[in-house]
């Protein structure tokens, strides 16, 4: 191999990377596997009082932060409720919240969007579930440098949390109560975070139920050019 041009030299640190190794004739399969996986996660709101496997939260949260994020500045902070007295607090505020959008914030519009899914102003799985993920996105303070590019580093971070929970057999749903200021009190958190998704985590209910939903097929969500 020829020398690298010192010119061209990085003047940031850097380490060797160490990519997967995945023969070509497996590459296909291991993305058809992981979408076989992957296809079967749906939103849960009916959760079983099952305790959660030790470690896994961890380890999902871990998962998490391997995001690519806006000059990797990680502009994320997971707070992982399990108390039930701040899971009912939480509850308390969110559907206090939910009350106010269904009856006067919605669009008539909105409204008829979210009917095939059910939902109202009823949040019993923030209190069902054994753990509800409070995620906060991270902007500049006085122990925190601003961040960049952060709804977008958050959301991808979120997309691996959901993966993670999902592949340890976990059911979550992504909550987004709007306005969602009470979190920080709730949560014990400083100004400068700004919650962005409430997930609760756990075992679906028994008896638990879905909408009858159909996802896109791929030739509506991919464009070859």
């Amino acid at each position: 191999m020829a020398d690298r041009d010192p010119s061209r030299a990085p003047s940031h640190p850097t380490t060797p990377l160490h990519p997967m190794s995945v023969p070509a004739d497996e590459a296909a399969d291991r993305c058809r596997e992981f979408h076989r996986v992957m296809d079967q996660r749906r939103t849960v709101r009916d959760y079983s009082t099952r305790p959660l496997p030790e470690g896994v939260l961890e380890w999902a949260v871990r998962t998490a932060a391997t995001a690519p994020s806006g000059a990797h500045v990680q502009p994320w902070r997971f707070v992982v409720v399990t108390d039930p007295e701040r899971k009912r607090r939480l509850r308390e505020a969110a559907e206090a919240e939910e009350r106010e959008f269904y009856a006067h914030r919605a669009s008539e519009e909105w409204l008829a969007a979210l009917a095939p899914i059910g939902t109202d102003w009823r949040k019993p799985f923030l209190e069902d579930a054994p753990a509800v993920i409070v995620v906060f996105e991270v902007h500049k303070g006085p122990n925190s440098p601003r961040p960049y590019y952060t709804k977008e580093s958050v959301g991808i971070a979120v997309g691996f949390l959901l993966s993670a929970l999902h592949q340890a057999g976990l059911a979550t749903l992504t909550h987004t109560p709007s306005p969602m200021r009470f979190l920080n009190e709730v949560c014990d958190r400083p100004p400068e975070e700004r919650a962005a998704y409430v997930i609760p985590v756990g075992y679906p209910a028994e008896d638990a139920r879905v909408p009858d939903l159909e996802r896109k097929p791929l030739d509506e969500v991919m464009v070859r050019l």
